[in-house]
């Protein structure tokens, strides 16, 4: 199983990015999908996530009405269109995947996302 995130990047506050998760070497409609970030000394949170239809969706209320999430599931991608960027959203943000109901196991590497004021 290969996860890669990119799309990461320096922009200005007020700007927007779009992250990509590409995710390889399994069935991907059947996995749910979240988008975590962390920044050093802090854990690691979870921003969104998609159901494995894209029916369903969740938002952490710091993101909500900025970010959307979505997938693809004919091209094993799943997208984080973050607008609205605040120099708080400045992290490392990962992409996860998590077969039927249980928790998540495969993890990207992780791309930087940095909000300049």
């Amino acid at each position: 199983v290969q996860v890669v995130e990119s799309g990461g990047g320096l922009v200005q506050a007020g700007g927007s990015l779009r992250l990509s998760c590409a995710a390889s070497g399994l069935t991907f409609s059947n996995y749910r999908v979240g988008w975590f970030r962390q920044t050093p000394g802090k854990e690691r949170g979870l921003v969104a996530a998609i159901a494995w239809t894209g029916g369903s969706t969740y938002y952490a209320d710091s993101v909500k009405g900025r970010f959307t999430i979505s997938r693809d599931n004919a091209k094993n991608t799943v997208y984080l269109q973050m607008n609205s960027l605040k120099p708080e959203d400045t992290a490392v943000y990962y992409c996860a995947l998590a077969p039927g109901i249980y928790s998540y196991n495969s993890w990207g590497q992780g791309t930087q996302v940095t909000v300049s004021s």
